[in-house]
């Protein structure tokens, strides 16, 4: 469809069709609670855990569904991407599985473990500096060099309507939810959530979770209009790019607030995860649960979904390791 800055933007039934295309390719994740986190919040909590996805991350939902939509022609030119980590290794994935070639640049910074998976599904890795302006700089040349198909990590239709599945399986698995909270960086999973609640679920209220030390969605929320900053500093890996066009349309039209924490809530959420529940999950996944320790009158006596992004960390490096 057209949207109302006549870009192209997808729709429920994209996402449908999606779920269908996506579904030998990955995991329908499981939905986990914590009688712990539900004391300390005054909520009901259900994780959808995404970390527990093909590629250890929700991306691969999307990079699938885009993957596997291509003719054979565009295919055959490969597939190219810029990415901190999990969609990168998540297009690599869904390349692999298609046998098509993956070009993947990314931040030095980049945690290695991140780097090593892209190369691990058969993935290229092209470094760049870690800014904004430099991935899509060394990126256009890849592209102009490859002729590869430019796979947005998530500023793409395919790719929206791809990370929809995975709030479409939490309604099909919990019934309707009050809330439903994911973290946000360039917006794929949450406008992805936005297109699908407000057709399945349109009472649901949907939040987003940020970095204070990287809060441009919060900024761009708060003013009306796109902030983009260029290289913010943030544990967070994951949720350092801007919004774009596509995302900024479903963040602006369906979003009930952006929540910001700092980066001791983001660490302290992610290390009481690990221990009370017992599941590998990334800082930038750890958002969400560190706003809604922060913001418990919003969330108390509610049933709430949220979404585990990913759990590719190093773990020779994990964050309160001295």
């Amino acid at each position: 469809m057209r949207g109302e800055d006549d870009i192209d933007l997808p729709t429920f039934d994209d996402v449908a069709a999606a779920h269908e295309r996506i579904r030998p390719y990955i995991h329908r994740t499981p939905i986990l609670t914590s009688e712990t986190f539900d004391r300390m919040t005054g909520a009901k909590l259900f994780f959808k855990c995404e970390n527990f996805q093909k590629a250890g991350a929700f991306k691969a939902r999307g990079a699938s569904n885009a993957v596997f939509s291509l003719s054979d022609e565009q295919a055959a030119k490969g597939v190219a991407t810029h990415s901190s980590g999990n969609h990168g290794l998540s297009l690599s994935y869904a390349a692999g599985r298609r046998g098509i070639p993956c070009k993947v640049v990314m931040p030095r910074t980049a945690p290695e473990p991140k780097k090593a998976a892209v190369r691990g599904y058969g993935g290229e890795v092209i470094e760049c500096e870690p800014s904004t302006s430099s991935r899509e700089a060394v990126f256009a040349e890849v592209v102009a060099s490859s002729g590869a198909e430019f796979v947005h990590p998530y500023n793409d239709p395919r790719v929206i309507a791809g990370q929809g599945t995975c709030s479409k399986e939490m309604i099909e698995d919990l019934g309707e939810l009050d809330a439903v909270i994911a973290p946000i960086g360039g917006g794929g999973m949450v406008s992805g959530c936005c297109l699908t609640l407000s057709t399945l679920s349109p009472s649901t209220k949907i939040y987003a979770a940020e970095p204070q030390a990287a809060d441009d969605a919060y900024q761009s929320f708060k003013s009306g209009e796109i902030v983009a900053y260029d290289a913010p500093v943030t544990i967070a890996d994951g949720l350092k790019v801007p919004l774009k066009e596509r995302t900024w349309h479903f963040v602006r039209t369906y979003v009930e607030d952006v929540l910001l924490a700092d980066e001791d809530e983001i660490v302290d959420a992610m290390r009481l995860t690990w221990e009370r529940m017992k599941i590998v999950m990334e800082p930038s996944c750890a958002v969400p649960l560190a706003t809604i320790l922060k913001n418990k009158h919003l969330f108390a006596g509610k049933r709430v979904g949220v979404v585990v992004t990913g759990g590719n960390v190093d773990l020779d490096k994990l964050p309160w390791m001295k």
